[in-house]
């Protein structure tokens, strides 16, 4: 594997997200692409700019083929399925957001990765952004003290889409009640809480008041409380009229906080990632804010010494360093820091928030999603 390029294999044309992070790289091969739509996979390849990459509008076929992995970036209740077949075939595989639809098909994830030995890795490139790198590296030297509580929102108004293009999104994202797509606010807050696990969650909804017969809630608020005592709050709203805001955070530390902006476009634009920091009180012993970039030292090198080729990849480097770790996984064998069982815990706080939500906000466990995990936890008790 480190004298070869490595073939992939991209299932759904959603996959083209990772196209720049893939091509930037000498040792990857774009070598299959699947897909129902042959408009699609056209469109696909052309944008590649690639002839010789073999289409496939079955998924086994392409399975059949010598590559090497699969990016799995079909609508999300054909994930796990496609992730077994990948993987019961070979391969090893990258899977975008959730991770399954289901707490059993969590429980697959970990049992089939496992017993095959093959890569898996979650596609949550929100973790990879340069400010949630930058705040994570500055939480490992201490800059903001102890931290223990967070906030991560999703914000993304999907009303006239789902209005617009009935698809599956209106059965498995907004067909369900709860918090449907919690992962791109629990990645990158949960980086900020290293050894630390999500053990319990409560999720609250003001009601459904769209006008589209959907299930979902009109916003929900999930409240993590993990394993060391410390508070997440999760909050996802596809649904509600406003503005989108898919990437806020905060983080509350003994020694300050950091909070990203809130208003980077549209009329009001102008707002910046900010922290406020005890060490840096004004004159007057007064906390004040300062912005993020001031503690740039603090990124990761390989995010100071980032081509503008790995830039435009996309998230300002971030989609080329999760390509980046996924191949350096396959070609070391050794399992990425974003390995199934977060992928599982992370996609299961959205799964049983609809459990709590419609059980009057019922505080719900979140599974111990680790190797070998005892039969006897892989099933949800209601207290």
């Amino acid at each position: 594997m480190e004298n070869k390029k490595i073939k992939i294999g991209i299932a759904g044309t959603r996959g083209l997200s990772m196209l720049m992070g893939l091509k930037t790289r000498d040792d990857v091969e774009i070598a299959a692409m699947c897909d129902l739509s042959e408009e699609a996979l056209k469109k696909a390849v052309e944008r590649i700019g690639d002839d010789s990459i073999k289409t496939y509008r079955v998924y086994e076929d392409m399975l059949e083929s010598d590559i090497d992995a699969v990016i799995v970036a079909t609508p999300m209740q054909c994930h796990v399925p496609q992730v077994i077949a990948a993987m019961e075939a070979g391969k090893h595989v990258m899977s975008e957001v959730t991770a399954g639809v289901t707490m059993d098909e969590l429980f697959w994830l970990c049992e089939v990765t496992e017993k095959y030995n093959k890569i898996y890795m979650y596609a949550e490139n929100y973790i990879y952004t340069p400010q949630v790198q930058l705040v994570k590296n500055m939480v490992a030297k201490g800059v903001f003290g102890e931290t223990y509580y967070a906030e991560g929102m999703y914000l993304h108004n999907m009303h006239d889409y789902l209005r617009d293009k009935p698809s599956w999104r209106n059965y498995w994202q907004c067909g369900v009640r709860g918090n449907f797509y919690p992962t791109h606010s629990v990645g990158p807050v949960m980086q900020w809480f290293p050894g630390d696990r999500i053990k319990e969650i409560t999720t609250y909804s003001p009601g459904i008041y769209n006008d589209l017969g959907l299930k979902q809630d009109s916003g929900t608020t999930t409240m993590c409380r993990t394993e060391k005592g410390k508070l997440l709050n999760i909050r996802t709203d596809c649904l509600s009229p406003r503005p989108h805001s898919m990437d806020y955070y905060q983080l509350q530390g003994t020694n300050g906080i950091f909070q990203s902006a809130t208003y980077g476009k549209g009329r009001t634009a102008g707002d910046f990632d900010r922290v406020s920091l005890t060490s840096n009180k004004t004159e007057k012993g007064e906390m004040d804010w300062e912005a993020l970039i001031n503690y740039n030292e603090y990124l990761p090198e390989r995010y100071k010494n980032a081509t503008e080729e790995q830039i435009k990849a996309g998230h300002n480097g971030g989609d080329f360093f999760i390509v980046e770790d996924f191949i350096n996984a396959i070609k070391t064998g050794i399992q990425p820091e974003l390995n199934v069982y977060k992928a599982c815990e992370w996609t299961a706080v959205g799964i049983l928030s609809a459990l709590s939500v419609t059980n009057g906000s019922r505080t719900i466990e979140i599974p111990n999603f680790r190797k070998n995990m005892p039969v006897e936890e892989k099933r949800i008790i209601l207290p």
